[in-house]
Parts: structure tokens; C-alpha cells; sequence
């Protein structure tokens, strides 16, 4: 159990760990896994699990596990794992903010530029929706939508070419207008961005959460053409699930829960 161990808890951030796996058949049934995931979910408030059946076959069923005491992932994970599955593919990353964010010197200057009558009015109103945006990337409530999209990604590093060999100020600019084009997908499709720079081979994990498989084709196509990622980005497999109850997804699998 955890509380055997002193915490082990990031100085900021909740550790997440993407599994997905294949089954096994004939070699037992789903009930240690079920009964890990019940209890690293009841361990603490802030752990979560998110469960899901993988489409087009690359896995069976995939879990999403956050927590910000690693012990309880660490369990967890191993708990899953001596179950009647293999793991296809892993990822290991960490909630975080974004180091190109808007400050409030920025909202400044864009109502200004704009004309806006109430600088400071809007201006309060940006502030509360900011903090709630910060605190839902670093400290997030997953979404429970009906479709999951999960992908590593990272930044090109080659000739001309090297997204670190930009200054920082050309490398927000350019994230801005990213940010942009994927909040036209606002209540159609919610994104979650973790960090892996050093925690596994990619530099970040992008989670989606949609009810529409159109949109989530839509919004990767669309952000393509945008230069952080046409000149930019470099990205890993992509996995697509159908979110629902754990023990939903283990029998889906074949796996008696």
C-alpha cells in the first residue's frame, strides 16, 4: 500500500500515466485489475481513473490514470498489469502549465488595441477565466466525454528547423496563434497537454476528449497547417477510445471483470 511509503508528489503537477493493452485470453479473469483500479481511485480525491476501449485494433482497452502521490501510480499501474493483459503502449507525463501563456500585460494590450471602452472590466473577467484555465491544467478534473484521442508529440530539432533555436518571444508568438486556431474547437473538443520532456521518449502527451470523432479528425487536420506543427511538430501513434466504466471496458476486451 502507499501510505507504507513517504509521498512522492511533483512540486508542481499530477503525474498521468496513458496504458494500453491487449488481452489475454483464457488466463484468468479481470477482477485484480478491476480491484486495482478501485482502490488507487479511492486512495485519494485527487486520483482518477479513465477507462476506455481502443478503436481499430492497435489495443483492446487503454486506462488513463492521474494522481499527484506516484506511489499510487506506481501501484496502480502493476496492479493492472498482473491482470490478463500486456501493455502495447505506455506513456508517462506530468500535468503543466503552459510556459507560453497570455499575461495579463498581453490582455492588456490587446483590448487596448482593440478599442475596448473597459480595459480594467475585461480585464478582471480575463483574470478569473484564466485562473480557472491554469488550475484545470495543472490540477485538472479529467473530462468524461464519449470518445478519448491520445498522442505523443514533440518539437523539431533540425536545421533551420529547431523550434529551441527560436527566441522565446518568436516561440510564444507562434504558440498564441496555435492556441487560437484550437479554441475555435471550444465545447466541441476539450484538450489536455502533459508534460514528458525527460519522463519518456516524447516531450508531451496530448489528450482529447470529444462526443464527435469528426471533430477530433477535424481539429489535428486543421492545426497542421499551422506552423508549429507543419514546421514544428513531430507526433507518435495515435490511439482512439470509447470512454466508459472500467469493468464496461475489461469485459468489452473479453475480460470477465
Amino acid at each position: 500500500m502507499s501510505d507504507q511509503f513517504e509521498p512522492v508528489i511533483p512540486s508542481s503537477g499530477w503525474a498521468v500515466a496513458h496504458l494500453m493493452l491487449r488481452a489475454i485470453p483464457g488466463i484468468g479473469s479481470g477482477t485484480d485489475v478491476a480491484r486495482a483500479l478501485r482502490v488507487f481511485d479511492e486512495a485519494a480525491p485527487e486520483n482518477q481513473v479513465r477507462a476506455f476501449s481502443v478503436v481499430g485494433g492497435r489495443a483492446d482497452l487503454g486506462f488513463m490514470l492521474v494522481a499527484p502521490n506516484l506511489h499510487d501510480l506506481d501501484i496502480a499501474v502493476k496492479g493492472v498489469m498482473s491482470g490478463p493483459v500486456e501493455a502495447e503502449y505506455t506513456y508517462l507525463s506530468i500535468t503543466e502549465e503552459s510556459e507560453y501563456r497570455a499575461t495579463e500585460d498581453d490582455e492588456r494590450a490587446r483590448l487596448v488595441e482593440l478599442g475596448e471602452s473597459d480595459v480594467e472590466g475585461k480585464l478582471a473577467e480575463w483574470n478569473e477565466r484564466i485562473a480557472h484555465y491554469r488550475q484545470m491544467r495543472v490540477t485538472p478534473d479529467v473530462p468524461v466525454r464519449k470518445l478519448i484521442c491520445f498522442y505523443p508529440m514533440s518539437k523539431r530539432r533540425d536545421g533551420d528547423d529547431n523550434w529551441y533555436a527560436l527566441s522565446f518571444e518568436e516561440r510564444k508568438a507562434l504558440m498564441m496563434g496555435h492556441g487560437t486556431l484550437g479554441r475555435k474547437y471550444a465545447g466541441r473538443v476539450t484538450q489536455l497537454i502533459t508534460g514528458s520532456t525527460g519522463l519518456d521518449d516524447w516531450e508531451w502527451g496530448v489528450t482529447l476528449f470529444s462526443d464527435d470523432l469528426a471533430a477530433l479528425k477535424e481539429i489535428v487536420y486543421e492545426m497542421r497547417f499551422d506552423e508549429v506543427s507543419a514546421r514544428f511538430g513531430e507526433f507518435g501513434e495515435f490511439f482512439i477510445g470509447l470512454m466508459m466504466e472500467p469493468a464496461q471496458a475489461l469485459q468489452r476486451a473479453g475480460i470477465p471483470a
